[in-house]
């Protein structure tokens, strides 16, 4: 069977995107907060307004080896102060292509802080926490984000059912077509809120294959392979109740599929569409989507699909595009777009927001994707 092209695949994806009601469909997402700095590093200072920035990583890791033995300052430029975290952007995306959502996470407690303000605007926020704290360095060829993450001890079962309220938060997860649940390595309870949210919620609920649990493991090279594939069993389990995405950027994949005990892939890269059906079968999953910078792979019951993104050699930003897409392609996938069509969907919202800085909303979204750009390079 030929398969649509790129062209075919937009212009169906943008049609039927442009005949929903996406305010239908209800998401809940949690349970992270950070307020992000978006930063520059100096490379060589001219006058007070004026400096040229560090453009490689490879080029800050050279200066960084060189001053070992002695001590060495970098001057740091906060370009941004943005919401952060996977969990706020990627519920801050869903909201802005209109989905009606609901976002918990520990975003300031008692009182909210000041960047998530504007996000209650669109989304309903329950905050239970205080915020963490990222310093995003950004370079040309990807980023650097350091964390001050003391507030996530405090975001785990019984904090999250006392501050939202136990009526309340069942009626959320009945009620919600998505329930996203993101940045696991990053939430040290997260494994145990996966089984808590199970075996006194979710095996309640019929298994009718509508309801979507996202996942995004957010990194899990520091956490230990033994808790990780722990983790991956709580979503093996989850999946009896509960339609299970699982989303891996490409290191993520490498990492989880050394962790399942697959076969090293000699070109990752380009082998991501096997590489999701490889681990989607491992696991038995409903859905494994790996999405790298240029293009985006994912498998499911059905099949296997492939999309060359828009990808932009130099974005304006690249903190939260891995989240963009997440919110674009479970959205796809919620409005019944196909495999392809969601990707397309995935990572054009991702593509309009690392050129704009702007999340998209639906009809953007629609004519963004009737005319998507080639990938550049």
């Amino acid at each position: 069977m030929t398969q649509p092209s790129r062209n075919e695949i937009c212009r169906t994806a943008s049609a039927k995107l442009e005949k929903q009601d996406v305010k239908q469909i209800r998401a809940m997402v949690g349970f992270d907060g950070f307020v992000d700095e978006i930063i520059e590093v100096v490379d060589k200072r001219h006058n007070a307004a004026s400096y040229e920035r560090l453009k490689n990583i490879e080029e800050f890791g050279k200066k960084i080896v060189s001053a070992a033995g002695q001590s060495s300052n970098y001057e740091l430029v906060v370009t941004q102060q943005k919401l952060g975290g996977n969990g706020p952007i990627m519920a801050n995306a869903l909201a802005s292509i209109g989905l009606t959502t609901t976002y918990i996470g520990n975003l300031g407690y008692p009182d909210l802080h000041p960047v998530f303000r504007e996000m209650t605007s669109r989304a309903t926020v329950i905050s239970i926490a205080e915020a963490c704290h990222t310093d995003a360095l950004e370079f040309l060829d990807g980023k650097l984000l350091l964390g001050k993450m003391t507030p996530t001890a405090e975001v785990h079962w019984d904090n999250i059912v006392q501050r939202v309220g136990r009526e309340r938060l069942v009626a959320l997860v009945q009620e919600s077509d998505l329930i996203g649940m993101v940045n696991w390595t990053m939430l040290p309870h997260m494994t145990e809120i996966w089984s808590r949210l199970l075996s006194e919620m979710l095996i309640k609920l019929p298994h009718n294959g509508h309801k979507k649990l996202f996942v995004d493991l957010a990194d899990p090279e520091k956490r230990a392979v033994q808790d990780l594939r722990a983790g991956l069993t709580m979503l093996q389990s989850m999946q009896e109740h509960v339609h299970v995405i699982l989303g891996l950027n490409l290191k993520e994949a490498v990492q989880v599929a050394a962790a399942l005990g697959l076969p090293p892939y000699k070109n990752p890269e380009k082998e991501i569409e096997p590489m999701a059906a490889a681990i989607r079968n491992k696991l038995g999953l409903g859905t494994v989507v790996v999405h790298p910078r240029a293009a985006a792979a994912a498998a499911n019951t059905e099949g296997t699909a492939w999309f060359a993104g828009p990808f932009v050699a130099q974005p304006k930003i690249s903190t939260g595009a891995g989240d963009h897409f997440n919110a674009g392609f479970v959205s796809g996938q919620l409005l019944g777009l196909s495999l392809a069509e969601s990707l397309c969907m995935g990572t054009a919202t991702s593509g309009f927001y690392v050129r704009t800085a702007i999340s998209p909303s639906a009809a953007q979204l629609v004519e963004f994707i009737r005319d998507l750009p080639q990938p550049q390079g």
